[in-house]
């Protein structure tokens, strides 16, 4: 995690509010750079990126999750577990939550306080390929 001294208090309030947004802020504010023709910073440039990646990759998770669910539930016996191992990380355990929705609001939590802090948060794999993208 490195720390970013250009980053000002509008970027990383903006960067904190794409990520508790789903990358729709980050969005709105490319859209806005776009028509003023104002340079995005890298920091705010990583930040947005990395947002839409993680919430396309748990979209994408989410519908594969799906069709295996599916196509395992048809088979008579392999149903049984597969719908076993489902509901327990989908059941509300911790404060109401699910295994699946605590672990993606502790990254959401993390990734917030980094930005607001003005650092670039790291995610293994994930902030990789943003790095070698946004060229920081």
């Amino acid at each position: 995690m490195r720390n970013s001294n250009s980053a000002s208090i509008l970027d990383r309030l903006i960067a904190a509010a794409t990520y508790i947004s789903m990358g729709m802020v980050g969005f709105i504010w490319l859209i806005f750079c776009a028509v003023t023709k104002t340079n995005l910073k890298s920091f705010l440039k990583y930040h947005i990126f990395q947002s839409f990646f993680l919430v396309m990759a748990y979209f994408l998770f989410n519908i594969f999750v799906n069709l295996v669910v599916s196509i395992l539930g048809i088979i008579p016996l392999i149903n049984i577990l597969v719908y076993k191992i489902l509901f327990f990380f989908t059941a509300p355990i911790v404060f109401g939550f699910s295994i699946i929705s605590f672990t993606v609001l502790v990254v959401m939590v993390y990734l917030v306080i980094t930005s607001l802090q003005g650092k670039y948060s790291y995610i293994p794999w994930f902030s990789n390929i943003i790095d070698s993208n946004v060229g920081r």
